[in-house]
């Protein structure tokens, strides 16, 4: 089988093209640390939920970007990474 560039895009290392996959532990922690402090009030209980929040999505991005089973799947951690950090120096996170 030719290993073409649409391959190392979107097939993993068994050749199933992958756009999409469950999310994984830290993906889930992170959305759900981002919704939960939409709620919070308290200034103290936010300012972790949202370190708990930021770190899981950076982790998240680092896990996509050196282990994600594509090209695809590595260019969505590299441009999370780049998101996260953008709205950290921004002050949206």
């Amino acid at each position: 089988m030719e290993n073409t560039l649409f391959d190392k895009i979107f097939r993993d290392d068994q050749g199933n093209i992958v756009i999409a996959q469950p999310p994984n532990l830290p993906l889930i922690v992170a959305v759900t640390a981002f919704l939960l402090k939409q709620f919070i009030s308290n200034d103290n209980l936010y300012m972790i939920i949202n370190i708990i929040a930021f770190g899981s999505f950076f982790t998240w991005g680092w896990m996509e970007l050196f282990k994600g089973v594509n090209y695809l799947r590595r260019t969505f951690g590299l441009v999370a990474l780049l998101g996260i950090i953008y709205a950290k120096f921004y002050n949206y996170f």
